[in-house]
């Protein structure tokens, strides 16, 4: 029985020495291989082998990470104070980087991403903020990857999701669309007084040069007072209809410059 255990004990000690030194990764993970403190390789996925004591080996992650970047506050460039917050999205493209270059690459990743927003958008006006978002979110994330480069992290996109203001600011946001909606339709109404005084200004100088046409606008105007249901009708007449009752014939024209001959 003692040589049993004897025989049994350093093979389950040779057993649990190999059991500790598998490693299984899944298809989104890599290893990366330390042997004695030294960068070796980076493995994975799959079964791997980390001699243990020698070799160490850390984990990482290369799918995409969403960290949603807590509500920063912001003062923007006309001195209004807003609260901002936007999502994050980056990923692992170097393990290797990621491991020897930074030390927690996700932290340091979250807080560069923080005062990057607050730096960038420090630099635009309010208006900027609430209708350039596409373009502030350009700026963050180039400013990000190429700042995470060589930390072995890739940012795939940054979205601003609130631009919260206070009420005394949204109450005076709304009084300025409102003073700009009223100064558009005086605008639209002046162009439009404009282009009717032009209007008129050609059709009376076509009924200047065509007499007729002003007899026709009359008729039309006696037809249109007509359709109306009221019980008196004033209308007023051209002098060129009323000159027509004070012409003379020609015949009696010639009667009274022969009586007066004689």
């Amino acid at each position: 029985m003692m040589y049993l255990f004897e025989y049994l004990a350093p093979a389950i000690l040779l057993l649990a020495i190999i059991i500790s030194a598998v490693r299984i990764l899944k298809e989104y993970e890599r290893g990366v291989i330390f042997f004695l403190g030294r960068f070796q390789k980076v493995k994975g996925p799959g079964l791997i082998i980390v001699i243990p004591v020698i070799q160490k080996m850390e984990r990482v992650d290369l799918r995409v990470v969403t960290y949603d970047i807590p509500t920063q506050d912001v003062i923007s460039r006309d001195n209004v104070t807003v609260h901002v917050s936007a999502v994050l999205y980056f990923r692992v493209i170097d393990p290797e980087r990621a491991i020897i270059q930074v030390e927690h690459y996700f932290n340091a990743t979250s807080q560069l991403a923080q005062t990057t927003l607050r730096s960038v958008l420090g630099q635009h006006d309010l208006d900027e903020m609430l209708s350039q978002r596409d373009k502030m979110n350009a700026d963050i994330q180039n400013i990000l990857d190429e700042q995470t480069a060589s930390w072995g992290i890739k940012v795939t996109n940054v979205e601003i999701k609130h631009v919260d203001l206070n009420e005394t600011m949204i109450r005076a946001i709304a009084k300025q669309a409102e003073a700009e909606r009223e100064r558009r339709a005086k605008i639209i109404h002046a162009e439009g007084e404009l282009q009717a005084s032009e209007k008129l200004l050609q059709a009376a100088e076509v009924m200047s040069k065509n007499p007729q046409t002003l007899q026709l606008r009359y008729l039309q105007t006696l037809n249109d007072i007509s359709n109306e249901n009221a019980s008196t009708i004033i209308f007023p007449l051209p002098m060129e209809i009323m000159n027509a009752f004070y012409k003379k014939p020609s015949g009696q024209d010639e009667q009274e410059s022969t009586g007066q001959t004689t």
